[in-house]
């Protein structure tokens, strides 16, 4: 492992490409060798952009060795979730319709990526145009979780999160406009962020769930993550000096929905840790009731004006829960669009308040360990779920609410990760950052399993 250029952090791998230790050619080189031998059961990349990608880090490697090293990400590998347009690189929206469809220019986001010199291995399989919390399409299998391939890996970035899992990239760009981010980072075992709203912009790129939506960066560790969000967001985040105690808000199940045991232990055991950072930890419940008459009609508006003309021309070649959509999406009440747009302001007003009183809010980031693919839970603890949020109720409520928060792994159960929702105010990146990186660090989560499996 000590020569697995896989395992390295962006900036031992900076350090490296400085003083010559490491090519970034090379270094591409071995993280297509391992796509090439793992990704056949993983199913995380959709697009291998290997010309590309090698061109970049022959550039990167020119730049290194004149001394022009002030890219951020020079020879960085990195995937992107194939929602994002690259140019000459197809964008399939995790959608057969668009199975080949090549962009034929970046994006706002695959800019700022570009300029910053990161290597760009290939697209990550996502959920059909953002649409479900799980990765399966109808482009081919659906994307397996790295802890055990007969699970999913969560969505709609489960490509991404399981390229970073495996160590088939460095880092990934996901979006998360309803825990597209935070459920697969979770259900995968790496730490995964939601900026707030408008931090990450992608000028030109595909719009779903536009509302509440945001670009973000998903790693094995914070410090990655913190430098990634510094590209997309075009501003920096370094960590801070101040330790001053936090208020934060403790809720072990939001809204009373029902957690599986093992995740509810874990999660008050990360509240524990917490408290002994030394912060003052108390239970209380934020204010997000209602955020589904807020959320619903807003995404189905969107998705009955950006595709709804797709239910004539090829229902067929639609996923079943985008076919759905479309389907509930021209039944809706226009006056049920009005009332969510009505309703935003006050929610997001009534967050804001709550965060006067707590600098964060942790809760559980999903209410069940990955479960099999194919196969959501229709109980937990006993209690009857519903198929769409049950298993993973406690994201979407904070896009709505247009703050920030991230998913942090807290432990196993039954040999599968389970990662603490950590939440702040908008704008509060740096806190959520800092207060990551503290906790990641307090409770040094343990990959050995998955490390030995995908070496």
């Amino acid at each position: 492992m000590a020569n697995d250029v896989s395992f390295l952090s962006i900036a031992e791998l900076i350090r490296s490409y400085r003083d010559r230790s490491l090519s970034p050619v090379d270094v591409a080189e071995a993280f297509f060798g391992r796509i090439e031998r793992l990704d056949g059961e993983l199913h995380s990349y959709v697009e291998i952009t290997r010309d590309l990608a090698l061109a970049q880090a022959r550039e990167a490697e020119r730049n290194y060795a004149s001394g022009n090293t002030s890219a951020a990400l020079a020879g960085v590998p990195i995937s992107i979730k194939d929602a994002f347009h690259i140019a000459g690189v197809p964008t399939t929206l995790g959608s057969d319709m668009y199975r080949g469809l090549v962009a034929k220019g970046d994006s706002g986001l695959v800019r700022r990526l570009r300029a910053s010199g990161a290597v760009f291995l290939g697209k990550t399989n996502t959920a059909e145009f953002g649409q479900s919390a799980t990765t399966d399409n109808m482009l081919g299998p659906d994307t397996a979780n790295p802890w055990d391939i007969t699970r999913t890996s969560g969505g709609s970035s489960g490509g991404a999160a399981a390229s970073v899992a495996a160590r088939l990239t460095t880092v990934a760009v996901g979006s998360d406009g309803g825990g597209s981010i935070r459920i697969p980072a979770a259900f995968s075992g790496i730490f995964g962020l939601k900026p707030s709203p408008g931090l990450c912009k992608d000028e030109s790129g595909f719009r779903a769930m536009t509302e509440f939506v945001s670009a973000g960066p998903m790693a094995r560790s914070v410090a990655d993550a913190r430098i990634l969000l510094g590209v997309l967001a075009d501003a920096t985040f370094e960590r801070g000096t101040d330790k001053r105690p936090l208020r934060v808000c403790y809720c072990p199940a939001p809204e009373n929905r029902p957690v599986d045991p093992g995740v509810a232990a874990l999660v008050e055991s990360a509240a524990r840790s917490f408290e002994s950072l030394g912060h003052y930890v108390e239970k209380d419940h934020p204010p997000i009731e209602g955020w589904g008459d807020i959320f619903g009609p807003l995404v189905l508006e969107e998705e009955h004006r950006e595709r709804g003309h797709l239910l004539k021309l090829c229902s067929e070649r639609l996923t079943r829960y985008e076919r759905s959509a479309l389907e509930a999406a021209l039944a809706m009440d226009p006056a049920a669009v009005r009332r969510a747009r009505e309703l935003l302001p006050g929610f997001r007003s009534r967050l804001a308040a709550f965060f006067e009183r707590y600098d964060i809010v942790l809760t559980p980031a999903t209410a069940v360990p990955p479960f099999p693919l194919g196969e959501r839970p229709e109980f937990i603890h006993d209690v009857a779920v519903d198929w769409l949020w049950g298993a993973f109720p406690f994201a979407a409520p904070f896009n709505v609410g247009g703050v920030a928060a991230s998913a942090v792994p807290c432990g196993l159960v039954g040999g599968l990760p389970v990662s603490v929702q950590v939440v702040a105010a908008a704008g509060a990146e740096r806190l959520l950052l800092d207060i990551s990186q503290d906790f990641e660090e307090a409770i040094a989560f343990d990959r050995g399993k998955l490390d030995s499996m995908w070496s």
